[in-house]
């Protein structure tokens, strides 16, 4: 490929301005994004303009078919972009936080993305008895998940989760231990080369363990493996967005007295008559109370 030449590659990995993309021949570049923006995301399509045998300029980002980002009142966190299928990863060892699963369930479903939730690390089983319930409400709230143990049993991991990964370009997230590298490992078996490879390159160390990578995952997937992290930051959803969020809230709505009813003040409102007649897990409507209050105070911007 000669310089100058542009080309559509897709941005497998960044680092602030920094990133590496790959072509369509599978040779990988590293690539500054020009001017100040920082609006690249691992899983975009870019155009790129070369500048020498090894390094690309970033013109412009295509269109993106999906994007999953988490955000505070301060900034919001792109997580990856063109994906199909959100991967949620947790055990029971070290402890696990609903309230952070919750969240991850409800930004995946406001950006029309389908959810995998994948427990791990089975072979612990003293608290089974406190995780069982918790597993059977998100069931209930429709959620696919399957059970591994991805260390204790490996070969079998695999086997149940290739066919939920295959096809696909899944992103993986979830808290820190939960067991998502492990998981990684399983399904491509070059990641932790490919890891380093970037590392080397960006002459950064250990500082690309706190990067999002792409790892190809067989002919037409990909596996999007993401930095743990130990908050889900929604402050980019609307009022809407939220109630759409909590299918417990979203098929009482029509059952209140007033057909704007946010569920929080109001008198007769079916929500809140069926968190009192514990129908709605108090937890949960605790959450969405948080949420829905926090869309309604007055923005600083």
């Amino acid at each position: 490929m000669s310089n100058n030449k542009d080309f559509v590659a897709r941005v497998i990995a960044t680092h602030g301005k920094h990133s590496f993309v790959e072509d369509k021949t599978g040779k990988i570049f590293e690539a500054i994004r020009r001017g100040k923006k920082k609006d690249v995301v691992v899983g975009d399509l870019v155009k790129c303009k070369q500048s020498s045998d090894e390094q690309v300029a970033i013109e412009s980002v295509e269109e993106r078919k999906s994007l999953l980002y988490r955000s505070d009142e301060f900034r919001t966190k792109p997580l990856a972009a063109n994906i199909d299928q959100v991967a949620l990863v947790f055990a029971t060892r070290p402890t696990y936080n609903p309230r952070f699963i919750w969240k991850a369930i409800l930004a995946a479903e406001t950006a029309n993305i389908p959810m995998l939730i994948i427990r791990n690390k089975t072979d612990i089983t003293e608290d089974d008895n406190q995780v069982r319930p918790f597993i059977d409400q998100l069931k209930e709230l429709g959620c696919s998940i399957v059970e591994v143990s991805a260390t204790a049993y490996p070969k079998e991991t695999e086997q149940k989760l290739f066919p939920l990964f295959e096809h696909r370009i899944t992103l993986l997230i979830g808290q820190s231990g939960m067991g998502k590298s492990t998981i990684l490992n399983l399904l491509v078996k070059d990641a932790e080369q490919k890891t380093q490879e970037y590392s080397k390159a960006l002459n950064l160390g250990k500082q690309t363990t706190t990067s999002t990578r792409w790892f190809q995952f067989g002919n037409d997937g990909a596996i999007v493996d993401s930095p743990g992290f130990q908050e889900f930051g929604l402050a980019h959803l609307t009022l809407n967005d939220i109630m759409r969020g909590f299918p417990e809230i979203k098929e009482r709505v029509e059952y209140c007295r007033f057909t704007n009813c946010r569920h929080l003040e109001e008198p007769q409102c079916a929500v809140k008559a069926a968190v009192e007649n514990h129908d709605i897990d108090p937890e949960r409507y605790a959450l969405y109370k948080e949420l829905a209050e926090e869309t309604l105070k007055p923005k600083n911007y």
